[in-house]
């Protein structure tokens, strides 16, 4: 059983487990509900490593499931404690919007991130001017939260420089949200830079959707991939307004893989991405 990666990525190994264990016992969810005086909606979330489980109650499943082994047992309350451990997005709980600081979890866990976007650029390449415009645009009522919620954006951009493994990044954005002054021409100007330099990390892949380029595979909408070591299944992560979806069923996760593979192959080489980003960058400037 792998244990490797961070404090959500545990919590997600240690809910697989306990769903194993519990099938391989023949107990049924409602069944382990009762036995813990519970809901069976927190049972699934725990098993999907969406809801914690104090230590005590690992223990009595444990038991319930028939496990006897001693080192069994020591491997998954380890893990158990591994995932006790709060991560650097902890500090900005009270202003994340609901299901980031999940997020934020597995982006910091992830090895690769594969990422389509429709409407802005990826929050992992985005200038502080820039977050700062979005921010504020789409929190109007809660303008003392946009500097914590810059400052969080921020720190999640050290991935792409971390060492010894910095996250690999592949983005496939959309021309029309390039060409969407968020902040004004100068704001925009300045990020359609930061893109180009971006793009020159060798942990990072930039491709421009042409608007020209009509109808495509993920019209849908804007999804993540989020991919981790060896044995830990990628996640797939859907925002929108009416709230985030995290998907890990092998059928949806294998969708999302195919989509954004017929997504990078529509798009032009990621080698024509900066002078795109030049050109339009230069439009900008002119208009």
């Amino acid at each position: 059983m792998a244990t490797a990666g961070g404090p959500t990525v545990r919590r997600r190994q240690l809910g697989a487990e306990l769903r194993r264990l519990r099938e391989q016992a023949g107990r049924r969810i409602e069944d382990t509900a009762t036995h813990l005086e519970c809901s069976m909606s927190k049972i699934s979330r725990v098993e999907t490593g969406q809801a914690p489980i104090k230590a005590r109650d690992v223990r009595d499943l444990l038991e319930w499931y028939g496990v006897t082994d001693p080192l069994r047992i020591e491997t998954v309350m380890q893990i158990h404690r591994d995932a006790q451990q709060q991560g650097w997005w902890a500090h900005y709980g009270e202003v994340l919007p609901s299901g980031m600081a999940t997020y934020a979890g597995l982006e910091a866990d992830a090895r690769v991130l594969r990422s389509y976007e429709s409407t802005f650029v990826h929050g992992l390449l985005q200038t502080e001017d820039y977050a700062r415009a979005v921010i504020a645009a789409v929190r109007p009522n809660e303008p003392h939260e946009v500097d914590q919620l810059v400052r969080f954006r921020k720190e999640r951009q050290a991935l792409l420089t971390r060492r010894p493994d910095p996250l690999e990044l592949w983005v496939v954005m959309e021309e029309s949200a390039l060409r969407r002054p968020v902040g004004g021409t100068e704001v925009m100007a300045a990020q359609l830079h930061h893109l180009i330099e971006a793009a020159r990390l060798p942990n990072v892949t930039l491709q421009v959707m042409p608007t020209a380029k009509g109808a495509h595979a993920a019209l849908a909408g804007t999804f993540s991939l989020l991919e981790f070591e060896p044995h830990t299944p990628t996640v797939v992560y859907v925002d929108s307004i009416a709230g985030n979806v995290y998907l890990e069923k092998e059928r949806d996760v294998r969708t999302f893989i195919q989509t954004f593979d017929l997504l990078r192959a529509a798009a032009p080489d990621p080698q024509e991405a900066p002078a795109t980003l030049e050109r339009i960058a230069e439009e900008m400037r002119k208009s």
